[in-house]
């Protein structure tokens, strides 16, 4: 059953359903775009990786466990040390556990050099709140802007922090970001709110070649169906995050 939104459905950024969307989403993109590409360049789909405890900080490294040997007393010698005897009932706790995180993204090659012409990244909620999975994105966001690969991100996530765009305060559910690398700083910013449908644009690459067009909006949709997301969404709940006053009347005659 395919979506009922005409553009980005709120129901697929639920914290449980994101991750599987954003795999797919990275490999339905890689697919529509590779036959406009070839045979000069090749979609390769990358990963970066990290680690967190607490879903905040960054896990340096773990300490070595000290093995101790148990040595049998031949001689006891009286102690005047008291010990203490342990509570009746312990106390439960939470510890923080590493957790490792890798997220995809794309890479446009040129087939003879090897050279990245084009980055295209697909944020995730940890991209969007402080802590170690906005640092590492943010840095290699700022390598990408320093160097000759064009970038394109796509964030279509309602909840977060967007990522920062000198003097522009546009406020909006979603967007997408194509900074070519020949016009920087200046970039091309698409965006869009729920009701409306997913903007297309044309991936960047090398000057003089023919730019294809990417209609994300038809990826999401053939995705949903295929993917079979209506039997993972109830849509008699309120997405996660919920939705913004100015839309809730829409949403509600949309489902019905």
């Amino acid at each position: 059953m395919p979506s009922p939104f005409p553009g980005m459905n709120p129901y697929l950024e639920h914290p449980e359903l994101w991750p599987e969307v954003h795999s797919r989403l990275i490999v339905a993109i890689a697919d529509a775009i590779f036959p406009h590409l070839r045979p000069k360049y090749r979609v390769a789909i990358e990963k970066r990786v990290y680690q967190m405890t607490d879903g905040n900080s960054v896990l340096v490294g773990i300490p070595d466990v000290t093995i101790g040997r148990y040595i049998k007393a031949t001689d006891k010698e009286p102690s005047n040390i008291a010990v203490a005897s342990p509570p009746a009932k312990p106390i439960t706790v939470n510890i923080p556990i590493p957790e490792e995180v890798r997220e995809s993204y794309l890479e446009v090659r040129e087939v003879g050099t090897g050279e990245v012409i084009t980055v295209i990244e697909l944020l995730s909620p940890k991209n969007k709140r402080p802590g170690e999975g906005r640092k590492a994105y943010d840095t290699k966001r700022q390598q990408v802007f320093g160097s000759s690969t064009h970038l394109v991100e796509i964030d279509l996530l309602r909840g977060g922090e967007p990522m920062p765009i000198l003097g522009n305060q546009i406020q909006s559910d979603y967007r997408i970001l194509v900074s070519r690398s020949e016009l920087r700083p200046r970039a091309e910013l698409y965006p869009f709110n729920l009701p409306e449908q997913i903007p297309t644009f044309v991936l960047p690459l090398r000057k003089g070649d023919t730019e294809p067009l990417l209609d994300l909006q038809s990826v999401i949709q053939d995705l949903f169906d295929r993917a079979g997301f209506d039997l993972a969404i109830d849509y008699s709940r309120e997405p996660v995050p919920p939705i913004g006053e100015d839309d809730i009347v829409w949403v509600s005659e949309l489902l019905k």
